[in-house]
């Protein structure tokens, strides 16, 4: 699974994933985190998501990456929001209302580029990526992310010989073996979802939870 596949999403349209409201498990489990609030935020494989402007509402400066071009110019237009646009060595950087959106490959950014974060939001990374790229990207970009950084980390659950991804199923013992090295790890709720999910239980999903991580660096 390559870049042109996700680029191909955006192009054609076929962009279920993305959600039309906040995630309620954002808004319930971010004060967990105990974060300043000008404090710089990671939003990584952000899509358009909504939850980037509400983490922006809450008074932290959001670095989102996004790979599509289309993906980031919707989100600043759907907010009515008119960037600035700069081209920098990782892609090209939009910029308006507390939100830097850098239209780039996640796997481009530094350490530099990531220096500043105290905290991270991975929603919609993790669970995107094949086993092979899980594993490169936790090593890349939080292998980087500096001492004290939090995350608030959301997977899911299910039999993965039930559907293909993405989403894949990430379990705890894998987000253990990814992470434990390096991040404190506390599991902070463990739901059923698959009755809110009708779409994986038509493709025949038995069984889907979600789990939200606290994670902090070392």
């Amino acid at each position: 699974m390559d870049t042109d596949f996700w680029l191909q999403r955006w192009e054609h349209g076929q962009t279920g994933f993305h959600q039309s409201r906040v995630m309620p498990l954002l808004q319930k489990h971010w004060p967990a985190l105990g974060l300043p609030r000008d404090c710089r935020v990671l939003v990584p494989l952000a899509g358009k998501s909504l939850d980037v402007a509400w983490l922006a509402a809450q008074g932290h400066r959001v670095l989102a990456v996004e790979l599509s071009p289309l993906a980031v110019e919707q989100f600043f237009a759907e907010h009515q929001l008119t960037p600035s646009v700069t081209d920098v060595p990782q892609g090209r950087l939009y910029q308006a209302g507390g939100i830097d959106f850098l239209c780039g490959d996640i796997f481009g950014l530094d350490a530099a580029a990531l220096a500043d974060c105290q905290a991270c939001y991975d929603r919609a990374a993790l669970i995107a990526l094949t086993p092979a790229l899980r594993a490169r990207y936790a090593a890349h970009v939080y292998g980087q992310l500096p001492a004290g950084c939090h995350t608030l980390l959301l997977t899911l659950d299910y039999p993965q010989a039930e559907m293909d991804g993405p989403p894949f199923s990430v379990p705890d013992a894998e987000v253990r073996t990814l992470y434990e090295a390096r991040w404190g790890i506390d599991t902070l709720e463990t739901r059923d979802v698959l009755a809110n999910e009708p779409k994986f239980a038509a493709r025949g999903v038995t069984r889907m939870s979600t789990t939200v991580y606290r994670l902090t660096a070392r």
